[in-house]
């Protein structure tokens, strides 16, 4: 089945590059010539704008979109006028379920198709198939059925539900991941520190005493603590083989500083949650985790500190 691509980043490159190994026929466009030229040197057709990428397509045409959420209203602003009735057109990044709800109303009024299609699978998708969660019209989602076959590994696709579908169970399911990721990084975190006790203590106003040093003096070896949970533990998963990868290559993760984004899935599950009323405690923390480690609480932390020197004299430490 032909099908174009528009965004050639990191997925979407390699979406086609596996849909070409399923012999599903590509034409491509990126804003980099450089993109588009990779992929045409893989065997796909390059495009040099989205008129000439539709004008590549034979109708009725099948078009993914795999651009930023910001972007995406832009890209149909041009796309649209251009394509035909019974064109598909689909979102596979990670964009707001309640903008697709606007974009297929106004797209149904050209009888064209809008497709939300939640992807998951990252740089490794490429090898291991991507997750995906669609929504749109059962008809329309029908007719791409080859190429969610292709893309996903068996039973990695799944038409969630009518327009927005997609993109809602996308978007829990990256606030799950929030969760997921801050739990392992807390409890290795628990573990790096259990050697508290060897520290000399300090006795001052400022410093909570540890009570019993002696039942702190563990110096854990990351990197095997994460690999023995990969073989038979309970919390073993892709995010602990990736984490164990991470501690075998630098054990000290140096690499990193530990500014975390958040790329908006979080925010929008818990909007979710609170016009719900669905208590989801994890989720917050892990999204409030985020913004601290970028430095975002530390106005509130000189608050915190203004008010005990205020109260008791307290001197911050250095």
């Amino acid at each position: 089945m032909q099908f174009g691509m528009v965004g050639l980043g990191r997925m979407g490159a390699n979406m086609v590059r596996r849909l070409m190994r399923a012999a599903h026929p590509c034409v491509v466009y990126d804003r980099s010539a450089e993109a588009v030229q990779a992929l045409a040197a893989d065997g796909a057709v390059g495009a040099v704008s989205l008129a000439d990428l539709v004008q590549k397509l034979t109708p009725p045409r099948a078009i993914c979109l795999m651009v930023p959420a910001g972007v995406v209203d832009a890209v149909i602003d041009e796309l649209a006028p251009l394509l035909s009735a019974d064109d598909l057109l689909i979102d596979g990044g990670n964009s707001h379920y309640q903008d697709d709800l606007v974009r297929a109303q106004r797209l149904a009024a050209a009888r064209v198709h809008y497709i939300d299609m939640g992807t998951s699978g990252g740089v490794w998708g490429l090898e291991r198939g991507y997750c995906l969660m669609i929504g749109g019209e059962a008809d329309a989602v029908g007719r791409l059925r080859p190429i969610f076959d292709a893309l996903a590994p068996e039973g990695g696709a799944l038409h969630c539900g009518p327009t927005g579908a997609g993109h809602f169970v996308k978007m829990v399911h990256n606030g799950i991941e929030y969760g997921l990721m801050a739990a392992y990084a807390e409890g290795l975190s628990v573990l790096r520190h259990a050697n508290v006790g060897e520290a000399r203590a300090e006795h001052d106003a400022e410093t909570t005493p540890l009570r019993h040093p002696a039942h702190y003096q563990y110096d854990f070896d990351l990197a095997a603590i994460t690999e023995v949970w990969r073989h038979g533990s309970v919390v073993s998963s892709w995010l602990l083989d990736l984490t164990a990868a991470a501690f075998a290559k630098d054990p000290a993760l140096q690499s990193f500083e530990g500014h975390v984004a958040d790329s908006g899935e979080g925010r929008w599950t818990l909007q979710a949650a609170i016009d719900e009323g669905v208590p989801a405690h994890v989720l917050a923390a892990a999204l409030f985790a985020r913004f601290a480690s970028r430095g975002h609480d530390d106005f509130q932390n000189r608050v915190l500190s203004a008010m005990r020197f205020g109260f008791g004299g307290h001197v911050e430490k250095a």
